[in-house]
């Protein structure tokens, strides 16, 4: 196919792509991007605003099928965390604030995390290593 040029890409330049996945598929994808990185996160993977986010070397670790059209790409996973009602700060019309004890903070992803996936977050202490030892 001709390149986009009103997208200025060049013929073989490569692109990045951002979809925004929802429901249970979105919830098999995290699962099984989490089992690459085996349940393991980093602290800093997690955002002062409750968010998350990693990364994977190669899409195949995910089950699909190597194309050599296509070659390895590398895929980043970022997941929001949001409570019912947090539609009022992003709605148009009589947006509103959400109260600070509705937003959701590093603490209660990190426990979600924990409690879900049964996950293991991994902390440097003095240049090492080692993981959170907390319920």
């Amino acid at each position: 196919r001709a390149p986009a040029r009103t997208f200025g890409i060049r013929r073989n330049e490569k692109i990045a792509v951002h979809v925004t996945i929802l429901g249970p598929k979105a919830e098999e994808i995290l699962e099984r991007g989490l089992k690459v990185k085996e349940y393991e996160l980093r602290r800093k993977n997690f955002s002062e605003t409750g968010n998350f986010g990693f990364g994977i070397q190669e899409h195949i670790d995910l089950g699909a099928r190597y194309d050599p059209g296509i070659g390895i790409f590398g895929m980043d996973f970022y997941v929001v965390m949001g409570r019912p009602g947090a539609r009022v700060a992003k709605r148009r019309q009589a947006k509103a604030r959400i109260g600070f004890s509705h937003r959701i903070k590093k603490e209660d992803t990190m426990a979600w995390f924990r409690q879900r996936f049964d996950g293991i977050i991994l902390v440097r202490i003095l240049g090492i290593v080692s993981h959170i030892l907390c319920n």
